[in-house]
């Protein structure tokens, strides 16, 4: 069998935790940050675990994490 190729965007994007969990950076944070505010900037640096849904998906990408 050849071996299956990782998604390099989705590499770079999205980490996997120990317990198999898929963490990511939150949307929204990069640009227009004027209109937001300081408590919605702050709450955005932190990073987020994707939703189950998504996590198939990601898992699918990324075959050897």
């Amino acid at each position: 069998m050849p071996k299956l190729k990782t998604n390099k965007g989705a590499a770079k994007r999205f980490k996997f935790t120990a317990n198999g969990k898929i963490k990511s950076k939150k949307a929204f944070a990069s640009h227009i940050l004027t209109k937001k505010s300081s408590k919605r900037k702050r709450n955005l640096r932190k990073g987020a675990y994707i939703s189950p849904a998504d996590a198939k998906g990601v898992a699918k990408m990324m075959p050897y994490a």
